[in-house]
């Protein structure tokens, strides 16, 4: 579905969601919802982002596929990013009152046919709340997203952006029913080339500020299997790795239970990671252009208070300094297709 992101350190995939306190300079401005993310995100404990992994089976090649990435990161900047910066998705939460618009379809891809189900009544890309001062993620990914919970349902949009007053995306697509999802798209929808929710992975501004984050967390690759393998959670895939040890998208890798965190010199941003990767675990969501754990960028925040949250948080640190020293040779990757339920069938 996606196209290989140009990607630097700290220039890589990234999540944005809109969490804004209430204040009265805000109040009334739109019908944005000016509350904090749900904890956890926006998907219930029965998703896939909330499935506690820490007593999981470990995969027989899990040295093989922790090598992997090992390897990945090495070769690729010697850390993982964390992306805070481009190529996001910026979540806007929004009433029930919200007026609703119709997306264009902007045919980036070139496909030789109007994909079934994407415009017209019921359509993807139909009656979809978006606000008018909405602000795309930067970066030329321009994600989108928009959370209706009176509504219970879900967008999210590829290549997002508004001409002469109409909203227009490549590709993207609806979850109704969000209170119940497993956190993934139906069949080829979706912004992430494997289907999954961009904003379930993401670190929002929200867990920073806590410290605390509880969800399962995205991880991007350079490199992962030819996408006829993938592996529940994700519905599809854009890899091309055809080694003997490749990772498919959809795989789980959790942080080993047993590393003690607080003893290892991590930020404080790296060390919410570690832990949530004990008990939630990563998830491989997309390629990039290097590994990376997807942030929430501040697009939308600072487009509302013109203030960038990120630099506080970070304590001054540029995003590339974020997870220097995570323990990843001390990941354990989990089964293919772990947890997938009973009766599934694979799009």
């Amino acid at each position: 579905m996606r196209t290989m992101k140009k990607a630097f350190l700290c220039l890589v995939a990234t999540t944005s969601i809109l969490t804004l306190s209430a204040s009265p300079s805000l109040a009334g401005a739109s019908d944005v919802i000016a509350d904090q993310a749900p904890t956890g995100g926006i998907f219930s404990a029965t998703s896939v982002w909330r499935t506690d992994v820490s007593k999981a089976p470990v995969n027989p090649d899990s040295a093989a596929l922790v090598s992997n990435v090992t390897g990945q990161v090495a070769a690729n900047y010697g850390t993982a990013a964390f992306n805070v910066n481009q190529y996001g998705t910026s979540i806007y939460t929004v009433n029930a009152t919200q007026q609703r618009v119709d997306v264009a379809w902007n045919n980036c891809q070139r496909k030789p046919y109007t994909p079934s189900g994407l415009l017209g009544e019921g359509g993807q890309f139909s009656q979809v709340p978006i606000p008018d001062g909405a602000v795309p993620a930067a970066g030329t990914d321009g994600q989108l997203t928009i959370y209706s919970p009176e509504t219970d349902q879900l967008w999210e949009f590829w290549k997002a952006k508004r001409v002469n007053g109409t909203w227009q995306a490549c590709w993207g697509g609806r979850i109704d029913g969000v209170s119940t999802s497993p956190g993934y798209f139906d069949g080829y929808w979706g912004a992430a080339a494997s289907g999954l929710a961009v904003s379930g992975g993401s670190v929002l501004i929200g867990d920073a500020q806590a410290g605390v984050i509880d969800h399962a967390l995205s991880l991007q690759l350079v490199d992962v299997q030819e996408a006829s393998t993938f592996s529940w959670p994700a519905q599809r895939s854009d890899g091309i790795d055809t080694a003997a040890d490749a990772i498919p998208e959809g795989l789980r890798f959790r942080l080993d239970p047993t590393v003690n965190v607080d003893a290892l010199k991590l930020t404080p941003i790296a060390r919410a990671i570690a832990k949530a990767a004990q008990k939630y675990g990563f998830i491989v969501t997309d390629r990039a252009g290097a590994v990376a754990v997807v942030a929430e960028s501040p697009s939308a925040v600072k487009a509302d208070t013109g203030v960038n949250p990120w630099t506080t948080l970070m304590k001054g640190k540029p995003s590339y300094a974020i997870m220097k020293n995570f323990p990843w040779d001390r990941l354990q990757a989990l089964p293919m297709d772990y947890g997938v339920p009973a009766g599934y069938v694979r799009p």
